[in-house]
Order: structure tokens, then C-alpha cells, then sequence
């Protein structure tokens, strides 16, 4: 069986984009509802404090104000934020959906104020009055840990969440065959996630029909309607979550914060609709933060260069209490640590440790990001300790394609792969050899040049329930309507990724028809089956195969009812053009929409065939995917002021089969954005006191579009053996192959001034330190003084004007 028409593969622009771009789409505060309340937080001001009263009595009284609760009004009610992370001895962090007595970070709430028009709720918040008697906060997670730190969560000895050890292989062996040790400590600094919509959650109870219904900006509208539901001690089929547009997640939508809760609660309570939108300096001090990890490395090498084992102790600082996530995401680390290579022996240590912050959680690769900067900054310090080239180095240690699936001492199993081939790529596309010339050329004339190259490999398309929390499978219902038109009903929750369109595509092939006749409805879960939704480069390659199933399957009974019709083997036919055509003969032809209907009439279907057109798949995956790439990043440096400037970006990314190489592109672009962000940029401070210091985009810096240099994409294809689409994901890729490229890059160009290692972000001022730790070398002798001037050249004067303050 096969079809006519062809759109997988095909750059189509997508779907979602008119009505996102002419400003007429709907987020969270976009709904309005008659009666609608509007509630907001009193949160607190200290990182760690006994919570001794609350005086509510003025802002009870103040105009427009319906109410003012505080946990108290809560008790018995709310359950706690749930935690899906289950591992060995974790240690118990549970927290309130407001603060019960203490509270451990700055921006937990304590109370909330309800009122009918925001400006009143405004006021009214600024009359609640708390009495705080302040406790010494624990900011530094290595002294969090330590034996004399307060603790925050008691009858708790101590601050260390858990301990996950994993060892494969003879590590000790590894270490006395080794030639050479190399030992160095890596950071990775704590993100703030960012997206452009904050949190929004809007709430309605209707007390006749029994039934609640929430919007909000989630990345897991099923499991947050389970949670809430479990939360409230409400029925589940009495609870309807809807996903409006969600103005980037990158993770952290990935949870079920407390105000989801205490919203819907409020709104069930009062009698009214309930809205809560969460406000910039909000999102900063309590959405989840990513990163934050402390990690020291010991590696064991030949003097040829090949890695003989590795030994790893990380400190994860995962706050002050558990998100949905958040004990979860350091061992993803550890499950990555082998990274694109071949590694005999390998010892992990991840240390949990609790401080008086946000929490940490999934954010933009969750745990991936942090293992394959680790590696690759590891193997760039190999290259430098035995006067490698950095590129080969890692051609080295690769595992054969013949190999695959290949089996880590971590225990997983990466489906397929070609590292090989995209370094190949990568390096011919950048032109390494010439810029490895003409960055010896610039040393002598004191210019500093620095090539960061990045293989990387990611665990994707969450996975495998066994492996899951909450579930690993994914699930699609497909309609085919009596006038022609299909409607793919999936579980998957698409909020930036384009799965509009590249669902729609593959509904067109499948069944011979045209994407616009091809509807895909997603995050409403009165309306599509139950889900887990879109996190972890999922949508396409679990979510995806669950509507390509079903596809499959409404063009199969499609084709064994034409077969039916005609008296032709179903087999034989071919689907395109509003036809299901034979084809060894036009006799035996009929038009798709008379099929449909032989389905719907059911009066001339075979036997024992139920009518109509719809099926359900629910796929469950048998292992996780293994997307991989290669990156070439090259710098140049400024003496005078310590500036580092993106010159050039190739990418070489392989996710498998690409349903649209548009949508890829996109992915890879943001990814290597966000990348470009945490290596230069990014940071979230917090002072010995608790306080966020980087809490404000005045003092958080984000990449802008002049940081960036034109991006080269290319690809390899090697199709995932794990789903009949062939793909593995490509959201968090650019995230994860990106930020090593670029501190390689600088690295590399600070090697003239004996520079070893840096840590993100790469601030001027931090690089400027480094470049006078040791004096420069001494330039080419200038020309004679009789030689002709030459022209400014544009790099020149660029390099001038780029000599200002971040």
C-alpha cells in the first residue's frame, strides 16, 4: 500500500503561524469570563524565617477585596505539591501550597488575596501584614551539606536530599594503567528558565453540573488534571484542564505549582472564576530554575589519548523543596556521563543537596546539558594535556557505527549512530583546517581566534514507562469526518514545536490528502485521550508514532473496504488525489470520499467491520532515543576589554527521519540561542542572604540578536530503530551540543595566556582577569615604516565597536 501524495520531508511553513503572528491567538490572560475574581500571592521577602503571624484584617477591609486566606484556610482542603520522582532514601521536602509555620526560600507564598479587578488586589496585598522572625539561610550547596549547616526540613539530620552512586566497569584498574590524570572542577550555574508568557492559571466551577474546569500554561495538561484532581479530593472526571497557547515552556511548565491548586480551589469555594497571572519578578523567585551543579572530574587516559575511565562526585542544588521533577533530573546527568565515547570504567556520585532556593528542575535538555558540557569540557582538557587535537581526540574514543546499539557503563543503550560522520561534516563545512591556520596566523599579530568543537550525544523521547514516573507511552485518536476532512486528537501537548503542522503532514501522506485538510486538536483534556504530554524531545517521536498508528490504521480499513468494493487485494492500492486507486487497474478505483461514506452508511462494509472512521493508538515505546550531532563554534576574543564575539556556528545535528526540516532548523536555532545565553550570559545570583540578585531583566542579561553570528545547519539522517517514524527529537539539541562548542572556542583562544578552563558565563571582566594573569605574547614586529598604509578592515572597526559595556 502506498500513497501518491508526498509532504514528509517537505519544509512546509507552519500551521500554527498566522493567527500567533497577527496577534488574534488566545493565551491565559487573553480569557476573561463574567464575574471573574482575580487573586495574587504575599510572598515572602526572606530566604529562611519562622512565619510568627499574618494580619489580614486591612486588607480584608480594603474596597473590591473578597477575601484573604492564608495556609490555615487551607488545611485538610490542599493537598501538597506533588513530587513524581521516586529514588533510593530521598529524603522528605514536602511542601504546602502556601507556608505552614516557616518559609525556606524567597517568594514563597503565605498567604492570597482575592479581589474583583487587579488594581484593588494590588492594594490589598501590600495591607497584609507578617511577622517574620528570621533563621540563618543555607545558599551554598557544599556547605549546605555540611555537617554543622541548619537544616531545613527537620526531623531531617541534615541538608543532603540523596545520594546516587553508579559504577560500571574495573575503575580501578583504569586508574593505575593510566599514563596521565586529569582533575578539574566544572560549574554549572543556575538558569532562570524565561519564557516570554509567564505562568497563568484561570479557574471556573460550575456548581449545577459539578464540574471544574482550569486553563493554564502547562506542558502536561493530563497529568496536571490528575494532580489537581488528587490535590482537591475531587473526582478526576469532574475536572477538564485546557491548554490555551503556552508561550514557551522550556521545561518549566513541566509541573504543578502550587497556585494551579489554590486557584482552582478558590474558584470551587467562591463560587466565582478565579484568575491568577504570574508577574515578571514572580516568575524569576518561584518558576523552577535549571541547572546549578557542582561537578569534580578525575579521568584516567593512555598517553595515545584513548579514555581508559572516569570518576565523577556532583553537588545538585535542587532548593528548597521538590517540584514534580526535581530529585530526577541530576541523574539524568549521570546516566549521560559517558558522553559520545567509549568509556571502560566509569564512578558516579550525585549528591542532592536542599538550600533556602527556588527549586530546580527540568529545564531545556534536563540533566543533558550539564553531562555533556562536563564531558566535552573533558575532552578538550585531555586534548590540551597531551597536545591533541581536539577533533581527533574524540574520533578516537568513538564508538563504530557497527557497533550500535551500543551499551554504556551507565546501562544505556544507544540505539544508532554515525559520530564519525557528523565530526566529518562538521569539520569540512567549518573549514577547521583553515581557521587551525589562520588562527596561528592572528596569534602573531596578537588577534585571538579560538575553534570550540562539540560532539554530543542526548537520551530523548521519554521513554519507556519502566523508566518513566508518570508513564512513558503517548497516545493519538484519528477521525476521519464524513465530509473528508481528518482530526488527529493527540495526547501530546505542543506549545512552540510545530506539531500542528507536522502532524498534519503526516496525516496528508498517510491517507493521500492535503495538510489543510488535516486538523490536529492537542492540550484540552475534555476533548483529546489521556496523555502524558510534551517534554523531553517527546512529541514527535513517542506522541508522533502514536497518530502515525493510527493513520496507519484508518488507511488500512479504508483500503480493505475499497478491496471489499472492487473485489482487489487491499494491498494494491494507492491513496492520492481524492482517490484510492488500484494499481493494475483504473476499473477498480474509487474516490476517497465514497469510501468514507461506505464506512459511515455501513451498508456495504464486510463483514463483521465496524462502521465508521476512527482509531486510537496508545504507544509505548521500547526504549528512549539517542539523537546526536557535532558542533564547530569559532570565537575571537578582545584583548583590550576581555569581549568575546561569535564569528561563526555550524551545527551538524542527526535526529533521525525529519518530518519537516523547517521546524528542525527552528529547534536547532533556539537551542543554540539559549545555549549561547547560559555560556555568555546567564546567570541567577543569589546573595549569602537569600536574595535573587539577578531577579530582573535589568540584572539577568539574555542573548540579543546582535550577540549572534549566522548559524549553519546541516544534517545526517540515521533512523531510530525504536518507531516506525524512524525519528528520535530535536528540541533540546542545540541546548545540549552548543554551550561546550563555545567555552571551547574561548578556551582555546585564552591559550596563549596559559588558560586552562573558565566558567560560565564567559563576562568580560572574568575573561579580562584571565588575559592578565600572564602577560600576552609578543606581537609580529609592526611593518616598516616606509610600507604603505592599509585600509581599516571591517573586522577592525567592528572590533572597536564592540568594545562596550555588556
Amino acid at each position: 500500500m502506498a500513497t501518491a501524495t508526498k509532504f514528509i520531508g517537505k519544509p512546509l511553513k507552519r500551521k500554527e503561524d498566522p493567527r500567533l503572528i497577527q496577534g488574534i491567538a488566545h493565551y491565559v490572560d487573553d480569557l476573561v469570563l463574567a464575574g471573574m475574581l482575580h487573586a495574587g500571592f504575599v510572598r515572602s521577602p526572606h530566604a529562611h524565617a519562622v512565619v510568627k503571624s499574618i494580619d489580614s484584617t486591612k486588607a480584608q477591609s480594603a474596597p473590591g477585596v473578597v477575601g484573604v486566606f492564608t495556609a490555615e484556610d487551607f488545611r485538610g482542603q490542599i493537598g501538597i505539591v506533588p513530587c513524581a520522582a521516586q529514588l533510593p532514601d530521598l529524603k522528605g521536602a514536602p511542601r504546602p501550597v502556601l507556608a505552614t509555620g516557616r518559609v525556606r526560600f524567597v517568594g514563597e507564598a503565605v498567604a492570597v488575596v482575592v479581589a474583583s479587578d487587579r488594581y484593588a488586589l494590588r492594594d490589598a496585598m501590600d495591607l497584609v501584614e507578617v511577622d517574620y522572625e528570621p533563621l540563618t539561610p543555607v545558599v551554598d550547596p557544599e556547605k549546605a551539606i555540611s555537617k554543622n549547616a541548619p537544616v531545613l526540613h527537620e526531623p531531617s539530620a541534615d541538608n543532603v536530599s540523596f545520594r546516587w552512586e553508579l559504577e560500571g566497569g574495573d575503575v580501578k584498574r583504569a586508574f593505575k594503567q593510566a599514563d596521565k590524570v586529569i582533575r578539574q572542577r566544572i560549574l554549572n550555574q543556575r538558569l532562570v528558565p524565561m519564557a516570554m508568557e509567564p505562568r497563568g492559571v484561570l479557574a471556573e466551577y460550575k456548581r449545577g453540573e459539578k464540574t471544574l474546569t482550569v486553563w493554564s500554561s502547562t506542558q502536561i495538561p493530563h497529568l496536571l488534571k490528575t494532580q489537581l484532581a488528587a490535590m482537591l479530593g475531587t473526582p478526576e472526571h469532574s475536572v477538564r484542564v485546557i491548554t490555551p497557547e503556552v508561550g514557551g515552556g522550556f521545561g518549566s511548565k513541566l509541573n504543578v505549582y502550587p497556585e494551579e491548586a489554590i486557584v482552582a480551589h478558590l474558584a470551587m469555594r467562591l463560587g466565582h472564576p478565579v484568575k491568577w497571572m504570574e508577574s515578571r519578578r514572580e516568575n524569576f523567585v518561584c518558576t523552577i530554575h535549571g541547572r546549578d551543579q557542582i561537578a569534580d572530574v578525575e579521568a584516567a587516559v593512555s598517553k595515545d589519548g584513548t579514555l581508559l575511565g572516569t570518576k565523577w562526585r556532583i553537588i545538585a542544588d535542587l532548593g528548597a523543596y521538590y517540584q514534580l521533577l526535581t530529585p530526577l533530573v541530576p541523574t539524568l546527568t549521570g546516566l549521560m556521563l559517558a558522553g559520545s565515547y567509549k568509556v571502560p570504567a566509569i564512578k558516579i556520585e550525585i549528591i542532592g543537596a536542599l538550600t533556602n532556593k527556588m527549586a530546580t528542575d527540568a529545564y531545556r535538555g534536563a540533566g543533558r546539558p550539564e553531562a555533556t558540557y562536563y564531558v566535552e569540557r573533558l575532552m578538550d582538557l585531555i586534548a590540551a594535556e597531551l597536545k591533541m587535537d581536539p577533533a581527533e581526540i574524540r574520533r578516537k574514543n568513538f564508538p563504530l557505527p557497527k557497533e550500535f546499539p551500543y551499551t554504556t557503563p551507565t546501562g544505556v543503550a544507544y540505539d544508532s549512530a554515525n559520530y564519525q560522520r557528523s565530526l566529518d561534516i562538521a569539520l569540512k563545512k567549518s573549514g577547521y583546517a583553515k581557521l587551525r591556520k589562520e588562527q596561528a596566523a592572528l596569534r602573531k599579530q596578537g588577534r585571538y581566534l579560538g575553534i570550540g568543537v562539540s560532539t554530543y550525544v542526548e537520551i530523548c523521547a521519554m521513554g519507556p514507562s519502566s523508566a518513566m514516573p508518570a508513564g512513558g507511552w503517548e497516545s493519538a485518536t484519528v477521525r476521519v469526518e464524513p465530509t473528508g476532512k481528518v482530526t488527529i486528537l493527540t495526547g501530546a501537548s505542543p506549545h512552540g514545536q510545530g506539531q500542528e503542522t507536522s502532524f498534519a503532514q503526516m496525516g496528508a501522506e498517510v491517507l493521500g490528502l492535503t495538510p489543510d485538510d488535516v486538523n490536529v486538536v492537542h492540550g484540552d483534556t475534555g476533548a483529546v485521550p489521556y496523555g502524558i504530554g510534551t517534554f523531553g524531545s517527546r512529541g514527535t517521536a513517542v506522541g508522533g508514532t502514536a497518530a502515525y498508528m493510527s493513520l496507519v490504521k484508518l488507511r488500512d480499513k479504508l483500503a480493505k473496504i475499497v478491496g471489499h468494493l472492487t473485489g482487489e487485494d487491499p494491498k494494491n492500492f494507492v491513496f492520492g488525489g481524492g482517490s484510492i486507486s488500484s494499481k493494475s487497474s483504473a476499473n477498480k478505483s474509487i474516490s476517497l470520499g465514497e469510501a468514507i461514506g461506505a464506512a459511515y452508511t455501513a451498508k456495504t462494509l464486510p463483514q463483521g467491520m465496524e462502521p465508521g472512521l476512527e482509531a486510537t493508538t496508545f504507544f509505548e515505546p521500547t526504549n528512549f532515543t539517542f539523537p546526536f550531532g557535532a558542533h564547530v563554534c569559532v570565537v575571537e576574543i578582545d584583548a583590550e576589554t576581555g569581549g568575546v564575539r561569535l564569528l561563526k556556528y555550524v551545527a551538524v545535528d542527526d535526529c533521525g527521519n525529519v518530518l519537516n526540516p523547517l521546524l528542525v532548523e527552528g529547534q536547532v536555532h533556539g537551542g543554540i540561542v539559549q545555549s549561547v545565553g547560559q555560556a555568555m550570559f546567564e546567570e541567577a545570583v543569589y546573595d549569602e542572604h537569600g536574595q535573587l540578585i539577578t531577579g530582573e531583566l535589568m540584572d539577568y542579561a539574555i542573548p540579543r540578536a546582535d550577540a549572534m553570528p549566522w548559524m549553519e545547519t546541516h544534517r545526517t539522517v540515521t533512523p531510530s530503530p525504536v518507531n516506525p517514524l524512524g525519528v528520535k527529537g530535536v528540541g533540546e539539541a542545540g541546548t545540549i551540543g552548543a554551550t561546550p562548542a563555545i567555552i571551547n572556542a574561548v578556551v582555546d583562544a585564552l591559550a596563549p595566556f596559559g588558560v586552562r578552563h573558565v566558567d560560565m558565563p564567559v563576562k568580560r571582566e572574568r575573561i579580562w582577569k584571565l588575559m592578565r594573569r600572564k602577560a600576552a605574547p609578543k606581537r609580529a614586529p609592526r611593518a616598516a615604516a616606509k610600507a604603505k598604509p592599509k585600509k581599516k578592515s571591517k573586522s577592525a572597526a567592528r572590533r572597536r565597536t564592540s568594545r562596550r559595556a555588556r
